[in-house]
């Protein structure tokens, strides 16, 4: 696990941003993993950019989101669909028919997570999954208690999401109370993770997936299993780290970082 500290929200967001633009330009037909929320907003505004001013090329890639609630159309102002078109993909050349994201009106549930499952396979698997972090430490929507092996599955939202995500609707009430969501599992399978955090309210999460130990009561631990595993926090998110000057020590001193005039 590899955890990279950022001055700030903006930082972490460009240098994030430019993990995933030097594996499209090594691997133009990559298969990116996408997160939506909050967090994420900064990178994918990072990689807009670079389409625009730098002509990053999107028009192999193939993409797979990590959840959606159910019972949004794809038109609903704060269903995933909605934010992914807004805040990328209309922004991009990514061919509409390269775009996954689960389907929050399904009539067969099981079945059509059945099918994402499948679908990841014959895309021959991510190469590189963005994640957030909830603030009691779930990635996707794999709340507190989830099985670390999970595959793809509806899910039923713990209160605390449901009250972290009402700012986002009119009232608290309007939240969906169950999500379709990639498994920990099912996540763990990407070639490589990147995981996002930012701010105060993120740094007990942070702490407890980075430092903590391996369990399913935070699900973003899961991350110190992986091989290849990214941590890219802002300074604020950085803030409970016991170690967080050995990692910017590590990233101070890594072979070809720049090193300070004498």
């Amino acid at each position: 696990m590899e955890v990279i500290i950022c001055p700030s929200y903006e930082e972490m967001s460009i240098m994030a941003a430019r993990e995933v633009a030097s594996l499209l330009n090594t691997k133009p037909n990559a298969v990116l993993g996408l997160a939506t929320g909050s967090t994420p907003r900064g990178l994918y505004a990072e990689l807009v950019r670079m389409h625009k001013e730098e002509g990053l090329d999107f028009s192999q890639v193939t993409t797979f989101n990590l959840d959606e609630y159910v019972g949004l159309p794809d038109d609903h102002p704060q269903s995933y669909h909605y934010f992914m078109r807004e805040h990328l993909f209309k922004h991009v050349n990514i061919p509409e028919q390269n775009i996954h994201i689960p389907s929050g009106t399904t009539r067969n549930h099981v079945a059509f997570c059945e099918w994402y499952e499948r679908r990841i396979k014959e895309c021959g698997g991510i190469d590189l999954q963005i994640l957030g972090i909830g603030a009691d430490g779930h990635i996707a929507f794999n709340e507190p208690g989830s099985s670390l092996g999970s595959r793809t599955r509806i899910k039923t939202l713990a209160a605390q999401t449901i009250k972290d995500n009402a700012r986002f609707f009119e009232k608290e009430e309007d939240v969906p109370i169950y999500a379709i969501t990639m498994g920990v599992g099912t996540i763990l399978e990407a070639r490589r993770l990147l995981l996002l955090a930012n701010g105060e309210n993120k740094a007990e999460a942070v702490r407890n997936a980075i430092e903590g130990p391996v369990c399913s009561m935070v699900t973003a631990s899961a991350l110190q299993l992986h091989p290849r595993s990214m941590i890219f926090l802002d300074e604020a998110a950085a803030g409970k780290l016991q170690m967080a000057d050995y990692y910017k020590w590590v990233q101070q001193n890594k072979p070809g970082a720049p090193k300070p005039e004498v």
